[in-house]
C-alpha cells in the first residue's frame, strides 16, 4: 500500500511539474494575417511586424478612400507623434466603389520601436464626418 503511495505521489509531482513547465513554455508565435475591413485590406506589413525605417505599404482600399489616385499614411509613435509618413498611390482605376490595389513608400525617422501604422481615407473638404481611419501596429527597427 505504501509503495503505490509513493507511486502515486511521484507520479502526482511528475505531472504537475511537466504540466507547469508546459504552461509557462511560450506558444509559438501566431502567424500574421493581413488587416482586413470592409474598407481596407492592408497585406504588408502584417500587424505587429517589425519593419524598417524605410518600408513598403501595400494593400487595397475602397475606391472612396481616395481622392486623386492618393491617400495619406502616416506612422505613428507610442506617444501618438507622428514619425513617418507616405502616400498610398493607387494601382488601378480608383473611381469605383469597388477594392482597389495601392502601394505606399513610408520613411520614419529619428524613431525606433513600437508604432502604429495609420491608413486614412483621403479627406479633401476636411468636414470630419468625412474622415476615416485604420491603424495597426508594427516595430520600427
Amino acid at each position: 500500500m505504501q509503495k503505490k503511495l509513493i507511486v502515486a505521489l511521484v507520479l502526482l509531482f511528475v505531472v504537475v511539474i511537466l504540466g507547469g513547465a508546459l504552461i509557462a513554455w511560450p506558444a509559438p508565435q501566431a502567424q500574421g494575417k493581413p488587416f482586413v475591413s470592409d474598407k481596407v485590406i492592408i497585406t504588408s506589413p502584417l500587424a505587429n511586424s517589425a519593419v524598417a525605417k524605410t518600408f513598403t505599404v501595400t494593400g487595397e482600399a475602397k475606391g472612396q478612400w481616395y481622392f486623386e489616385a492618393s491617400f495619406p499614411v502616416q506612422v505613428r509613435d507610442k506617444d501618438n507623434n507622428k514619425v513617418g509618413q507616405g502616400i498610398a498611390q493607387a494601382q488601378g482605376d480608383w473611381m469605383t466603389a469597388e477594392f482597389v490595389p495601392f502601394k505606399a513608400d513610408v520613411t520614419v525617422t529619428n524613431y525606433s520601436g513600437p508604432a502604429t501604422l495609420v491608413l486614412l481615407k483621403d479627406n479633401p473638404s476636411g468636414l470630419p464626418e468625412n474622415e476615416d481611419s485604420v491603424e495597426i501596429p508594427i516595430v520600427i527597427q
